[in-house]
């Protein structure tokens, strides 16, 4: 069905359950249904229900806000995400006084709220363009998600792991193999919704990451700093990313030739 923003929007569905992360300030998903009572109500819908999922949408702690229309006109359904449940109540204040809270008042509303946490689970094909929109949001550009489509591509995104909330894609973490002296993966990118960072997702990937790789060398060019609560210590080895940022996780002898895959030269 066609959503109040004009596009088509499938309804969320939620993919394997995994490992899940614990978070001390949970978050908040809404589900439901306005339900309008005559042909006046649903114009008012009409009318004024774009403005209001794109004013939400815009808010610091809304990751999704999605309404759509059902076979029945009369009826809408929405699948809303909020960051916690401060971005939640911020979210309430701002839509109680707008146009739509003033002359929708008489729509039925039928919702559900529930606190959820993020699950860590393998990337699925549904996934895709959802991982694209969190890398270029993370990073800012689009280097990061060419990188992962053409690792995809190549046959070389050898672990993706999303962290998913109620049907939303939070976070992503790549492993892709490295060649050379030693086998070993190469840690990268990592990317949380900039709404959720400093929450403890990107930690739980890495560490869920380290875990699947196991004995195998991990490498990562990154913040030393960050990375050396993860086990994490410089590296000195011969590859066109030497230098103080890149870090190995797992034994490795030092100046090993490393090679990473021929996706990261092509950025």
């Amino acid at each position: 069905m066609s959503c109040a923003c004009g596009h088509h929007h499938p309804k969320p569905v939620r993919g394997g359950d995994g490992a899940a992360i614990s978070l001390t300030r949970p978050m908040i998903a809404l589900t439901g249904r306005l339900i309008c009572h005559d042909t006046a109500q649903m114009m008012t819908a009409l009318s004024l229900l774009p403005e209001h999922v794109r004013l939400s949408r815009a808010e610091p702690g809304c990751l999704r806000f999605d309404i759509w229309q059902d076979e029945d006109p009369m009826i809408w359904h929405l699948s809303e995400l909020f960051a916690d449940a401060d971005a939640f109540a911020a979210h309430q204040q701002r839509a109680g006084s707008s146009d739509w809270s003033l002359q929708s008042h008489e729509i039925e509303r039928d919702f559900a709220k529930r606190e959820i946490s993020p699950v860590l689970r393998e990337e699925q094909p549904s996934d895709i363009d959802s991982i694209d929109s969190l890398l270029r949001e993370a990073f800012g550009g689009s280097d990061e998600a060419r990188l992962v489509a053409e690792l995809r591509g190549q046959g070389d995104l050898q672990f993706s792991l999303v962290a998913e909330a109620a049907g939303t894609v939070v976070g992503h973490l790549g492993l892709s193999p490295l060649t050379g002296d030693v086998a070993g993966l190469a840690l990268a990118p990592i990317a949380v919704s900039p709404k959720l960072q400093r929450r403890g997702i990107g930690a739980a990937m890495i560490h869920h990451a380290l875990a699947h790789a196991g004995q195998t060398p991990v490498i990562v060019l990154g913040e030393p700093g960050y990375y050396k609560a993860f086990g994490f210590v410089p590296a000195e080895l011969n590859s066109p990313y030497a230098g103080p940022y890149l870090q190995a996780h797992g034994k490795i002898a030092p100046y090993s030739n490393i090679r990473h895959a021929r996706a990261f030269g092509q950025l």
